[in-house]
């Protein structure tokens, strides 16, 4: 009688969910690694403007504008005005949010800056006199 060799059905078993489970792992942190690093995406795009409007606007204007663009903010790279989905600040589906304060006519005695982060409670900057 010839003898077979082989692997046996509880041997293939075994690799399969082995396999099936480094699988879910890989997965899972994969998804935690995006979501942290969009969530460092946003808090990068909120202190960029935080700091554009303290160090450059209100030192130049003595007050803080109405609304944040890349036409009064200049010195900050225009893609950080956009959230990770491409919204910019201002829309309504953005996940920015600029709530300035005590406003006449465009200027401005201060500000709110959120962003919704996924990990975390929301992340926000207010105005340094606040």
């Amino acid at each position: 009688m010839k003898s077979t060799r082989g692997f046996t059905v509880i041997e293939l078993l075994i690799v399969v969910a082995v396999l099936a489970a480094a699988s879910i792992i890989f997965f899972v942190q994969k998804n935690h690694l995006e979501v942290a690093s969009r969530d460092e995406m946003r808090k990068t795009s909120i202190n960029a403007m935080y700091y554009a409007l303290e160090e450059v606007y209100y030192e130049n204007n003595n007050a803080y504008p109405r609304s944040v663009t890349s036409e009064n903010l200049p010195s900050i790279d225009p893609a950080l005005f956009k959230d990770t989905r491409g919204v910019k600040i201002g829309e309504s589906a953005s996940e920015f949010r600029y709530e300035p304060l005590d406003c006449i006519e465009d200027k401005c005695s201060g500000y709110t800056l959120r962003t919704v982060l996924e990990n975390e409670d929301d992340y926000i900057k207010k105005n340094r006199s606040n």
